[in-house]
């Protein structure tokens, strides 16, 4: 087993629970009063746990249970655009990364999961109600795998903390914003892009898109792409094949990648 600091149970049909594992008797809102440690520590992975009436499968917590039973808050970036990031900017061992727009984490915990054991994490969130349900987050995974990056969280409006971020890191080799104005942090934190490196925002209407795309080519990156990816889910049709799943065209929001190719 990993770190048995947080057991994940899922129901049957897919709603997972992630529970701290500690003593005593409390209330855990959706499975009710239990001792934890009596009742979850020590099943093995894969086995049925009994709470009331009901049901659970004890699994690993690995990146996609703890991003379906993770603390919201804020709205989060979903796995498909998450992965995006981690794939363009090519995220890996060893790489310092800073995000802007923490909100609920569920993109920090992706990125902290492609960074590993040997990476530096900076993030920012201007606002304190969200970085607390982040944060939260980030130690359920912190404690729950056996690598986990170097993190440092800043709290502000990223214009205004630069200097904070620079006594952790002075050069990063990707940048990910997820704000409701881009031009302004993109001109703020440019400087601390390494060269090679990629900033990416997350933009939720077009204009946004626009205006990013302006402050890049401003700022001396090269925009490699920008548009929107695409979910469409298929399942099993009632009289045999398989079909699309009814429901809405899976659009997100809109994304830009630039990179830094020069010094200057």
């Amino acid at each position: 087993m990993d770190n048995d600091a947080w057991a994940v149970l899922v129901e049957p049909e897919g709603k997972v629970h992630v529970v701290e594992m500690i003593e005593g008797v409390r209330k855990i809102k959706g499975l009710g009063v239990f001792d934890a440690m009596a009742t979850i520590a020590g099943v093995p992975y894969g086995s049925v746990v009994t709470l009331g009436q009901k049901q659970l499968t004890r699994l690993p917590p690995r990146l996609p249970e703890l991003s379906k039973g993770m603390l919201r808050r804020a709205q989060t970036i979903s796995a498909k655009d998450a992965g995006y990031f981690v794939a363009k900017l090519g995220i890996g061992s060893g790489d310092s990364i800073l995000e802007a727009g923490l909100g609920s984490a569920g993109l920090s915990m992706h990125i902290a999961r492609a960074l590993g054991g040997s990476g530096v994490h900076v993030t920012v969130e201007p606002r304190s109600e969200h970085a607390d349900v982040g944060l939260k987050n980030l130690t359920r995974a912190r404690q729950s795998w056996t690598e986990f990056p170097e993190h440092h969280h800043v709290e502000g409006a990223i214009e205004d903390v630069v200097s904070q971020i620079v006594k952790h890191v002075e050069t990063f080799d990707g940048i990910i914003l997820d704000l409701p104005q881009h031009p302004s942090a993109i001109a703020a934190v440019a400087p601390l892009l390494a060269v090679g490196g990629r900033i990416a925002c997350y933009c939720p209407v077009t204009s946004q898109v626009e205006h990013a795309w302006e402050a890049c080519e401003q700022a001396g990156l090269n925009v490699e792409w920008a548009g929107e990816l695409m979910e469409r889910q298929w399942g099993k049709a009632s009289k045999g094949g398989m079909r699309p799943v009814n429901g809405p065209f899976g659009h997100t929001a809109f994304l830009l990648i630039a990179q830094r190719t020069s010094i200057e």
